[in-house]
């Protein structure tokens, strides 16, 4: 909350300028491009031009992005309030305005419960009975504090999760960032909704949040979509590699092994079933859109170094390789991105 405080707020205040938002968001894609990442779900602020700013930049980009105006009707600046009344009517106009357009698709994003009213939450959980195919972006169990802030104002939920189940939140099409301190209970009642977990542990170390029980998430017992997120409001990089590598470690501390095939497994497929889309997106099975990213493993001196094996077809060289993008790699490694088949970005040396 100190965070939010002292620098999120303020800045967020900025995006009612149409002219900034836009800005930003031009900013913003072209650096998603340049890290490699095609397609993204994004959080936005509680003005709706921000909203169109990015929808209007991803338009021009030709990528996929989901976004939506953002749900805040307490314990935030007053200037960053809207009221359950202007977020559902907003929120209805731009989903009709925006999702499925191309391909744009929308997602009712109420920040979270301390920052919700019941009353707003209620109408963001009409909203999706009224729209079922749009997206649910939120967050869940971040911080201690947090969930002790969320028990105070809803006394009659058990759990946190509770709450967002009570409005009819939580489904396959439902993303919850951070997921760090989430019972057993909670993990099994997101697995039965096929419910997503966005994973961002740039940002869990950076804010020293908790560690994310990647394990028990992708356990049989409890299998849970999981995505990365950069979650660069919070986080300190753009580039999944950098993710990864963060990833990795909270791993390690747990006495888990995130190997580097499952790691890319999350940042490609992975990421696309934890978006409901890896019909489309995610790997490289004909008939799916050409979204792709060409890396070079030896594009530093270090890497040039560590990968001296040129062209080996060994599955343990390779597994070695991709390790190595993990822990040495940054946005440097893009060689090039492609957007539906065209390229969008090059890497110039």
């Amino acid at each position: 909350m100190e965070w939010l405080d002292k620098y999120t707020f303020p800045v967020e205040g900025k995006f009612q300028d149409k002219t900034y938002a836009q800005q930003i968001a031009s900013f913003f894609l072209d650096q998603l491009l340049k890290n490699g990442t095609t397609s993204a779900l994004v959080l936005t602020t509680v003005y709706p031009q921000s909203v169109d700013a990015l929808f209007e930049a991803a338009e021009l980009r030709n990528m996929r992005i989901i976004a939506g105006k953002m749900f805040m009707d307490r314990n935030a600046p007053d200037y960053l309030l809207d009221t359950p009344e202007t977020s559902y009517e907003d929120s209805k106009n731009l989903i009709k305005k925006w999702h499925g357009k191309g391909r744009l698709l929308y997602a009712i994003t109420p920040r979270f419960a301390i920052t919700s009213t019941p009353e707003q939450l209620h109408l963001s959980g009409v909203l999706k009975q009224q729209f079922p195919d749009v997206y649910v972006h939120t967050h869940l169990s971040e911080q201690k504090s947090e969930i002790d802030k969320v028990s105070q104002l809803f006394l009659n939920s058990k759990e946190y999760l509770d709450i967002y189940e009570k409005f009819g939140l939580v489904s396959d099409k439902s993303i919850f960032a951070h997921g760090i301190y989430l019972s057993d209970s909670e993990f099994n009642r997101l697995s039965q909704a096929d419910s997503t977990i966005a994973f961002c542990p740039t940002s869990n170390l950076f804010l020293g949040s908790g560690l994310f029980q990647l394990n028990t998430a992708k356990s049989q017992q409890t299998p849970v979509k999981v995505g990365f997120g950069t979650d660069v409001g919070g986080g300190t990089s753009f580039s999944i590699f950098q993710t990864m590598n963060d990833a990795y470690k909270i791993s390690q501390l747990q006495g888990k092994n995130l190997s580097s095939l499952k790691a890319f497994y999350l940042a490609t497929l992975g990421g696309a079933k934890s978006l409901s889309l890896e019909h489309k997106i995610g790997n490289f099975d004909l008939g799916k859109e050409a979204d792709l990213v060409v890396l070079d493993t030896r594009v530093t001196p270090l890497l040039k170094l560590r990968n001296y094996r040129n062209n080996s077809d060994s599955l343990t060289d390779i597994i070695d390789e991709l390790f190595t993008l993990i822990i040495l790699g940054d946005e440097r490694v893009v060689k090039a991105t492609y957007i539906a088949g065209n390229l969008v970005y090059e890497h110039k040396i």
